[in-house]
């Protein structure tokens, strides 16, 4: 086993290599899992699209709303509410932690109501993930030992999840977690990295990544993308990380939750790509490593920001977070706390080959009064440069008359605000120098298509099969 964990932890950071193909669905499809026996708790759940107030209590109770309401709703104060159990959720992080799997989850599960604990094991609680993205976990992990969790979750990547194995802090809890039948779960490396050598794995049907399916046990290994063994959860890695996380949010809160979580991401939606014209492989190529500037704000979508700074990253493209707020650590929408690159002050003469604005209602607001990013993407357009936006940002451009003569997606909440002529009800769509994308759980799907215009199909095909996530070239 020593010799085992050695092999495993001098692996490289990020961008596993595969070892067979990858075969997960997309997010937008249900996926089939094998069940050894059904974990099932209280039922009850509330929802709204508006995210916790502070970093303090990223659980607070939200009242029933529409999923794509962009109205902010006071949260219900009665009897009924108080009643309610609260579900508190461990994810810890290290240094190495896949960015994609920790965002989502904690995004997703705190989106359903539970008490969610990021928790850091390295000495500091900002956290250098395992594509460039730095987290600033809520807590350290020592503030964890005594207290009772109803989950708690193991994020991969690499060497994040060697990090996480080493911590036996984080060990004592997992352990007396599987002992007292509660809920845990790993996704990723992190089962066969983190899970296997503390001998949790013990009688479990298991799967992880097609890099380290080899380090289960033979007769209990399965090659599912969700596998559920009595307490026990793992999944493949990120690409099928929105389907892990609404496993866990069903396994807490009950069916009715988990399908108003995936109404929330997108995942009931059409699943077809469209563009304007002809997909042309490599027409957005350039003589140099492509430069992508991401602009965030306080209230920006994080798993949106993560996921596709993760994904573009991978594919060895040179992405540049900035803030437009006055410092560099960004508060997204579900209390996660991104510390950007740079200040976009600091940026203001750079020549970027594509400007990407994420999502987030309340983020977007705050992007759009930024005059420094104004006059970027001013020039960007003018300049024959390309851009685009996701989720809610589309307003952004079309408030700048950058959606002019153009085919675009947004979220269907401020979809109804933009011209008639101007929406498609697709995931992700491409005219010309313009691609833009529903949001959430198309992320990845923008993501790949951007890699696909720059460096064509097999890159982004390449980039697909570490994430564990089915890659369309049409």
């Amino acid at each position: 086993m020593n010799s085992i964990m050695a092999s495993i932890s001098s692996l490289p950071p990020s961008n596993f290599p595969v070892t067979m193909a990858a075969t997960a669905l997309r997010p937008t499809r249900i996926v089939t899992y094998a069940i050894t026996h059904r974990w099932k708790l209280p039922t009850t759940c509330y929802f709204s699209s508006i995210p916790p107030k502070t970093l303090s209590s990223p659980s607070h109770i939200r009242t029933a709303t529409s999923v794509a309401s962009t109205t902010e709703t006071a949260p219900l104060n009665t009897e009924a509410e108080a009643s309610l159990p609260l579900k508190k959720v461990l994810i810890p992080i290290g240094y190495g932690t896949e960015e994609m799997e920790a965002v989502i989850m904690v995004n997703v599960l705190r989106q359903a109501g539970a008490h969610v604990v990021l928790a850091s094991v390295e000495p500091q609680l900002e956290v250098k993930l395992s594509n460039g993205t730095t987290l600033v976990a809520d807590i350290s992990i020592s503030e964890c030992s005594d207290q009772i969790f109803d989950l708690v979750a193991l994020p991969g990547g690499m060497p994040g999840s060697v990090r996480l194995r080493d911590c036996k802090t984080l060990e004592a809890i997992t352990k007396k977690q599987a002992e007292e039948k509660r809920l845990y779960g790993a996704i990723c490396a992190a089962p066969a990295v983190t899970l296997l050598p503390w001998g949790l794995l013990k009688r479990k049907k298991t799967t992880c990544h097609p890099a380290f399916i080899h380090k289960l046990p033979t007769f209990r290994a399965v090659k599912t993308n969700l596998q559920i063994s009595e307490e026990l959860t793992t999944s493949r890695g990120p690409g099928t990380c929105f389907q892990f996380s609404v496993s866990l949010v069903d396994q807490l809160f009950g069916e009715n939750s988990s399908m108003e979580i995936e109404k929330f991401l997108l995942m009931d939606t059409a699943d077809e790509v469209l563009r304007k014209e002809e997909f042309n492989e490599v027409d957005w190529a350039v003589d140099h490593t492509p430069r992508v500037l991401i602009p965030i704000a306080n209230g920006c979508e994080d798993i949106e920001v993560v996921t596709i700074v993760d994904i573009l990253r991978r594919a060895k493209l040179d992405v540049t977070v900035v803030s437009v707020e006055k410092t560099l650590p960004v508060l997204g929408s579900h209390g996660i706390k991104i510390v950007a690159d740079n200040l976009i002050k600091n940026v203001a003469d750079s020549i970027f080959d594509l400007i990407i604005l994420p999502g987030g209602i309340n983020g977007a607001d705050r992007l759009q009064k930024s005059k420094i990013l104004k006059k970027l993407l001013k020039e960007q357009v003018s300049d024959g440069r390309k851009y685009g936006a996701i989720c809610s940002s589309p307003s952004i451009l079309h408030k700048q008359g950058l959606l002019q003569n153009k085919k675009a997606t947004a979220h269907p909440s401020i979809a109804s605000k933009l011209e008639s002529n101007t929406i498609v009800g697709s995931q992700v769509v491409i005219d010309g120098g313009l691609i833009t994308c529903r949001g959430l759980s198309s992320a990845p799907e923008f993501a790949l298509a951007i890699i696909a215009k720059f460096f064509g199909h097999g890159r982004a095909k390449s980039v697909a099969a570490g994430l564990v996530f089915e890659y369309r070239a049409n």
